[in-house]
């Protein structure tokens, strides 16, 4: 399954594995890195093309090893019954995509410690895998991958443990605050200061670093301090989000009597009554009472102008389905989400196979605005 960022490779547990286009180009990259630098220095003598194999060993590995943390994040997830999405990696490692927070400040704790603890273990049993081969005279190819697969667990497990939220170390101290507080909204805010702080540290060391002549080292400090600046305020951000919209259903923010159009409606009725004068970008499609679809602005361009007199709104309409439905008493957070994934400014809310009305991105914006600029105002609120 292709999407415009990420690909599906396969499934696991249950478990949907993706990998952004961006980690293509770090596999890419550490490839070469391993082949034509790292494993040549450390395990001189071997032929060209052994080093090859050994780093897409390496990366392969690397591949693997991210699956495994992210997976015991997932298992453990799924324990307390939060709902995940899929484990997707990207140029920076990989995350399992969670609708929502953990239930408690000990789930947390718990779900953030699984992946350093599986990186860990994987350490521990490539190094005993490399004492073994080293004592069974395995070839040094194979012992020099497990080597390096030795490293880069123990490296993950180390760097995942740093208190910068969100990375698991951050999470680890927001149960801490989130226990000691009883605020998961203050433990958060404090969590993701921290991880901005460390953020702003790494780019700082990465310009030293750069000064003294590593560029390649300092390219990585600088970009991870980077992503670990937004990360961090991305996830508190999100979490607002999440706590305002708690508990809030989609009949709240919905429009019980949305413009319709008929299935009957030719594409020029459409762009003069419709588009033109109200600047719809998608409409809900009706049939009598019942909704068949909807149809943008986009879906018609496609079609040459000369040619809307001929075509109705029912032959270009989209079916209804998950992506652009959802029912009254859905939860708001999932409208947004789903607005946010699918990139459509507005739901059909349905009731069957009737259309009861919409909910717009418009609308929901304004409610979180309101809502956060008031808590900003009293924090108790």
């Amino acid at each position: 399954m292709l999407s415009a960022k990420r690909v599906t490779l396969f499934r696991l547990l249950g478990f949907e594995i993706k990998v952004e286009w961006s980690w293509l180009i770090l596999a890419v990259w550490l490839t070469w890195s391993l082949a034509a630098n790292v494993l040549p220095s450390r395990h001189r003598g071997l032929p060209g093309s052994t080093y090859w194999w050994m780093g897409f060993a390496g990366s392969l590995g690397l591949f693997a090893s991210i699956v495994f943390h992210e997976l015991w994040h997932s298992l453990v997830a799924r324990w307390y019954g939060l709902p995940i999405r899929g484990i997707t990696l990207f140029i920076f490692g990989g995350v399992a995509e969670m609708d929502d927070d953990p239930p408690s400040a000990k789930a947390e704790f718990l779900l953030a410690l699984a992946g350093p603890a599986s990186s860990a273990v994987l350490a521990l049993a490539f190094h005993g895998l490399r004492a073994l081969g080293d004592g069974l005279g395995w070839a040094r190819s194979v012992v020099g991958v497990l080597a390096y697969l030795v490293s880069v667990n123990a490296s993950l497990a180390a760097f995942n443990l740093l208190p910068a939220f969100p990375l698991d170390g951050g999470r680890v101290l927001r149960s801490a605050l989130w226990r000691w507080r009883r605020d998961i909204w203050w433990a958060t805010r404090v969590a993701s200061w921290i991880g901005s702080l460390v953020g702003n540290l790494l780019v700082g060391a990465g310009t030293l670093v750069l000064l003294l002549g590593d560029f390649v080292g300092s390219v990585w400090l600088i970009v991870v301090g980077m992503y670990l600046r937004s990360a961090s305020r991305t996830s508190y951000q999100r979490l607002s989000v999440r706590q305002v919209l708690r508990g809030e259903i989609v009949q709240r923010f919905m429009e019980p009597d949305p413009v319709t159009v008929p299935a009957t409606m030719s594409l020029a009725e459409l762009a003069e009554g419709y588009v033109r004068r109200n600047h719809f970008q998608t409409l809900p499609v009706v049939d009598g009472t019942t909704l068949v679809g909807c149809i943008s602005a986009r879906v018609m361009r496609q079609v040459p102008r000369s040619q809307w007199g001929e075509h109705t709104v029912g032959e270009l309409s989209m079916a209804c389905s998950e992506d652009n439905t959802i029912s009254e008493s859905g939860n708001a957070m999932r409208a947004l989400t789903q607005m946010t994934r699918t990139g459509h400014n507005q739901l059909m809310v349905v009731d069957g196979d009737q259309l009861v009305g919409v909910v717009t991105l418009g609308n929901l914006l304004k409610f979180l605005s309101l809502r956060l600029n008031v808590r900003r105002g009293f924090p108790g609120v």
